[in-house]
């Protein structure tokens, strides 16, 4: 009986691999078809090569930019701005949930204040923050953690307030205060929660600096989008952009094994 039971798991894992390999080959073909059909596309003239550029002539940039280390400057500059913000905006967010879960009072408070500034198109707050903090890193720091702080908020704040009651009430039978059942409960039931907003926040905190760039900044790849168009630089743009959405899906699968570790953990 237990080598059929074992026998039947080693199959479900096989079949899981060869699902997972199946879902990477598809990936990566969709991805090769698209920078096939583009080459193919704005050489024969479909589409315009001039203001779509086409992918051999961003790679040759690529390459002039790599030799000339003028993108390792850009790409270093925005990346350290989208991992500050990034962190900043998770962390504020998370602190003002537990503040809001902490006293209900507060929460009923700041509930429509919330809810108008998580409405509010927060990229029109740049010039506010760049006249406040001064055109450098920090405004744009400070761009990047805004434009998720607010969302960060309400999503953690409604996992806390949605942990199941039974499990504080049994933490709370033997004496628990409120500061140890939210460490001992709600922090550990809501780390799925918290996960997940990171993966947003990730889309969210390249939006805000990249925006923030387009503004102020002198170097990142903000800059250079924005140069690009400026000197109808085309290639240039679509190189930065390709990079943004690189640097993207790398953090983005960051968070993912982080998910993955903690939910291993969380299952022991």
């Amino acid at each position: 009986m237990s080598n059929s039971v074992s026998k039947l798991h080693e199959e479900y894992k096989q079949n899981k691999r060869i699902e997972k390999i199946k879902i990477k080959v598809v990936q990566l073909s969709i991805l090769v078809s698209f920078f096939a059909i583009w080459e193919t596309a704005s050489r024969l003239r479909w589409i315009d090569p001039l203001l779509f550029s086409m992918p051999s002539r961003v790679w040759k940039l690529f390459i002039e930019k790599i030799i000339d280390g003028s993108l390792f400057t850009h790409l270093s500059v925005t990346l350290l701005e989208t991992i500050a913000g990034f962190i900043l905006g998770t962390f504020i967010g998370t602190m003002l949930a537990a503040i809001l879960w902490w006293s209900p009072f507060v929460s009923r408070v700041l509930d429509p204040y919330l809810v108008v500034l998580n409405s509010m198109p927060k990229i029109a707050l740049g010039p506010i923050l760049i006249v406040g903090l001064g055109p450098g890193y920090s405004s744009i720091i400070a761009m990047g953690a805004l434009i998720s702080v607010i969302i960060t908020t309400l999503v953690v704040y409604n996992g806390f307030k949605n942990v199941d009651e039974n499990y504080l009430k049994v933490v709370q039978t033997f004496g628990a205060t409120k500061s140890q059942s939210f460490q001992s409960v709600i922090l550990p039931a809501t780390l799925p929660t918290i996960v997940s907003t990171l993966k947003v926040n990730v889309g969210l905190s390249w939006v805000g600096v990249i925006v923030g760039e387009f503004l102020v900044s002198k170097k990142g790849l903000g800059y250079m989008i924005i140069y690009g168009f400026q000197v109808f630089n085309f290639n240039l743009v679509i190189l930065s952009l390709l990079v943004i959405a690189i640097l993207a899906t790398v953090m983005y699968q960051g968070v993912e094994l982080l998910e993955r570790k903690l939910m291993k953990q969380l299952q022991r």
